[in-house]
């Protein structure tokens, strides 16, 4: 929309009391504050609207903040009995399962504020030093032992429910989830790659860590598989289909975030009663990808990374192995894999030639980087890599090619992606339609910084989960 000085308007401002503002909508608009894209009505002035003294304010000593000097001001033993009152509280009204106090509810609370620690095998929050923990519970975190009430109990079906609001509010985009049979115990690593800790299977009540080992519980059957979208602006910013630190580093930020999901998921399953289980890194423990497929999140593909029909292949999966009873989530069928077979767009703008372009997919595996076992479109990861320290930035022309990669905004798109899941015979039609529309055209590095983008630079209204 475009303003102009016309009558109407002027009458407008003039109604509202705007007529004096003191900047004409015109300048506005065209002054470098629209950048920022605030609401019209919202005017810059010299002066703050609250009034200041600037010479009676001196600088703050912070240890006077009332969060650090509370007793000083009520005095050390009403601070006491306030503290005291609010473990009271908190360990009855769990107790009593009163609405919105319960366990898991205040576990919700205390993961967000204390998640942010380093990724680990098992939750240590009992061997944290007296003094790092506020309120009525001394230097550990409340937990079910630690407060004498039962841990959370809920159906599958219930505690599928919360994991996923809960796994949504922490930044999660899609959560599904596995059980651990004998079939998706295979699907768990057997080394980790980043210490090259052993992994086993035991019959303990939890898991533990000894020298060069690692163990899981058996009753931990289920797995959480969730994923992080990444910025479909950023990964598209290259040189041609060359990678630049911009396209690169919306994978960066990508396993960042999951990180913290992956930290907060974790206590709030200790907070609760439950143990959550990761690798030394985001990408240890289990093989996310296969998870993501077994989960629902979406298909294998070409890429040899899931596809969303959400979100297409901008996104990372993550994962984390749970004693928490769960409801499997269900393998998808949305015609992404048949999509694959004749597409071969990323495989053609693969910079490295690490794509196969074979139109079916094939049992043989490339090398000892691959699993055996499904049929697949097995890469040359090695070279992938390679062109990676080659070019200096990680590559993501495979994932700006692909057709299913752009913003789930609009409907054609929609209808595309409908049409795709019920049959293939237009799959070559949409392949060229994609290249004709230009979306696998790079776009320039430099223009992204005069971008005005929301948050993460992801502005993809869509995989919404909740219903």
């Amino acid at each position: 929309m475009k303003y102009h000085s016309t009558t109407s308007k002027n009458k407008y401002m003039k109604t509202v009391g705007l007529d004096k503002a003191g900047n004409d909508l015109d300048e506005v608009i065209s002054s470098p504050v629209a950048e920022w894209k605030r609401p019209w009505w919202v005017r810059t002035v010299e002066k703050p609207t609250m009034e200041i003294d600037w010479d009676a304010t001196e600088r703050f000593d912070a240890r006077k903040i009332q969060q650090v000097s509370f007793y000083k001001y009520v005095g050390e033993e009403e601070n006491l009995r306030l503290r005291k009152l609010g473990a009271e509280r908190s360990k009855q009204w769990i107790e009593e399962n009163r609405p919105n106090y319960t366990l898991r509810d205040r576990a919700v609370d205390l993961a967000g504020r204390r998640g942010s620690v380093r990724t680990r095998f098992i939750n240590e929050w009992e061997n944290r030093p007296v003094g790092q923990a506020s309120g009525g519970w001394g230097g550990q975190l409340l937990s079910p032992e630690l407060l004498g009430v039962p841990r959370w109990e809920g159906s599958p079906e219930e505690n599928s429910r919360m994991i996923r609001a809960v796994a949504r509010n922490f930044g999660a985009s899609q959560v599904g989830f596995v059980e651990l049979d004998e079939h998706g115990r295979k699907l768990v690593y057997s080394y980790d790659a980043r210490d090259g800790a052993k992994l086993d299977f035991e019959d303990v009540d939890k898991a533990y860590e000894e020298e060069g080992r690692r163990v899981i519980p058996n009753k931990a059957q289920w797995a959480i598989v969730f994923s992080v979208q990444m910025s479909e602006e950023l990964y598209k910013r290259m040189v041609g289909h060359a990678p630049t630190p911009l396209s690169s580093s919306t994978t960066g930020l990508a396993y960042a975030r999951g990180r913290n999901v992956l930290d907060r998921l974790q206590t709030f399953l200790y907070l609760i009663g439950y143990q959550g289980l990761m690798g030394t890194w985001e990408n240890g423990l289990a093989m996310a990808p296969a998870l993501g497929i077994m989960a629902g999140l979406g298909e294998y593909s070409r890429l040899n990374k899931v596809v969303s029909p959400e979100y297409g292949p901008i996104q990372r999966v993550f994962k984390m192995i749970t004693d928490l009873p769960l409801a499997p989530t269900q393998p998808i069928d949305a015609g992404i894999m048949r999509f694959c077979r004749t597409c071969k767009k990323c495989a053609e703008a693969c910079p490295s030639g690490t794509i196969p372009m074979d139109t079916d997919p094939f049992w043989e595996v490339k090398g000892p980087w691959h699993n055996p076992g499904h049929r697949a479109w097995f890469d040359d990861a090695p070279s992938c890599l390679a062109y990676w320290m080659k070019s200096t930035s990680s590559c993501a022309t495979c994932l700006a090619v692909c057709p299913f990669a752009k913003k789930d905004k609009s409907f054609i798109h929609h209808f595309v992606e409908a049409t795709i899941a019920k049959t293939s015979i237009f799959n070559g039609l949409f392949t060229k339609m994609d290249g004709l529309m230009g979306y696998d055209i790079p776009k320039d590095p430099e223009s992204w910084w005069d971008l005005d983008l929301p948050p993460f630079g992801i502005n993809n209204v869509g995989g919404s989960q909740l219903e």
